[in-house]
């Protein structure tokens, strides 16, 4: 079994893949072909956005949304600590601080309760993470934002294809980002992002960093970044585009069955307390790609050592919050964010992707059901 199954997929669009590499291959413009452009306007069009600026990576893309806003030393970015480091290390890179305010017990998305209390004269954005598929609560968080005139970036480096009452992942904010690293929901053959924005100067902003900060050959009118994404992966992100549509209603409906049959044992909850299992809690009027399918189990480390006795992989994310890393070890007392703190030492993630069976789904569900101790029915 696998935990992402990308030879399925691949089976799938070989050809088309193959084709649109060697018209790369033929062409020769390795560093932003043609196919960059092509890109960049369909995903535009996918999320809704007037702009679309194809980066190197997900963390670049971050990176590159901050420069753009000119966040630096001294400045303060609010964000989730339950989150891969990525999303404070860029924060910090900058010289900037990152603010960790707790996520929300169900969601494990950025609480917007918590917003408040959290701004001060230096917060200069926030930056909300979009986890395990699923939208962070963007229209609480922007309202708050709005009320400070505060620029709200998107981290969505898992939630590329998700939707929030109708609006895309990535298209929610001033400015989206999201990751094209192999494992996420829309994937390249190697590393790659994409930074999303309906304003034009901050467009023009970051296609200039991406590319050193210049605005035309050997005219830096900024320092920027080597951030641009190669040709080749822009012609495999074209191809899968052409299947991802009916990849993201997969993985719904895989995600849907795992609950159900989760439930089907008895042993499944979307709320606290109770169940052994809590499984993933879905707002209304949201679509979730489920980049991971993330429960929470008591005695998760024997849990984990279980499933994969059984031939299950698993794997955890994410073990340690952010603000109890040795590097962002700012001053925070331990029990700062305790929902997260909690949360990070029961979730574990079962395997996830559009081609998941039915069988396979039943295999882990009574994995997983045999190693808390519940019988199958």
């Amino acid at each position: 079994m696998q935990f992402i199954d990308l030879k399925t997929q691949y089976s799938l669009i070989e050809e088309n893949v193959k084709a649109r590499i060697e018209t790369v291959l033929q062409h020769g413009q390795f560093i932003m072909g043609p196919e960059i452009q092509e890109l960049e306007e369909r995903l535009a069009e996918f999320v809704g956005v007037r702009h679309c600026i194809g980066m190197s990576s997900g963390t670049d893309a971050l990176l590159a949304a901050m420069m753009a806003l000119e966040i630096g030393r001294g400045d303060e970015v609010i964000t989730t600590p339950f989150t891969f480091i990525a999303t404070g290390e860029m924060i910090a890179l900058l010289g900037a601080r990152p603010i960790f305010v707790d996520i929300d017990p169900v969601t494990y998305n950025l609480n917007p309760e918590l917003l408040e209390d959290a701004i001060t004269g230096r917060t200069r954005a926030i930056m909300p993470v979009s986890l395990y598929g699923q939208c962070a609560e963007m229209g609480a968080i922007n309202a708050v934002a709005e009320r400070h005139r505060l620029p709200v970036i998107e981290d969505a480096a898992q939630s590329f294809g998700a939707s929030d009452q109708g609006r895309r992942s990535c298209g929610m904010s001033l400015i989206g980002c999201t990751s094209f690293f192999p494992a996420k929901p829309l994937g390249a053959y190697g590393d790659g992002g994409a930074c999303f924005t309906s304003d034009d100067a901050l467009a023009k902003k970051l296609r200039e960093i991406r590319n050193h900060g210049q605005d035309r050959r050997y005219h830096h009118p900024s320092l920027g970044l080597n951030g641009r994404l190669d040709t080749i992966q822009a012609a495999v992100l074209l191809a899968k585009m052409d299947i991802f549509p009916d990849e993201i209603a997969s993985r719904s409906k895989v995600g849907a069955r795992y609950t159900e049959l989760l439930n089907q044992r008895g042993a499944a909850s979307t709320a606290t307390g109770g169940a052994s299992v809590l499984t993933p809690a879905i707002r209304p009027d949201n679509l979730s790609v489920y980049a991971q399918y993330t429960i929470q189990v008591p005695n998760r480390d024997e849990v984990a050592t279980q499933l994969q006795d059984e031939g299950i992989p698993i794997a955890v994310h994410y073990p340690v919050p952010l603000n109890e890393q040795p590097v962002f070890h700012v001053g925070l007392e331990t029990g700062a964010t305790p929902v997260s703190a909690a949360v990070a030492k029961r979730v574990i993630s079962l395997p996830m992707h559009p081609y998941l069976s039915e069988n396979e789904q039943i295999q882990v569900v009574d994995a997983v059901a045999k190693a808390v101790g519940l019988s199958s029915p």
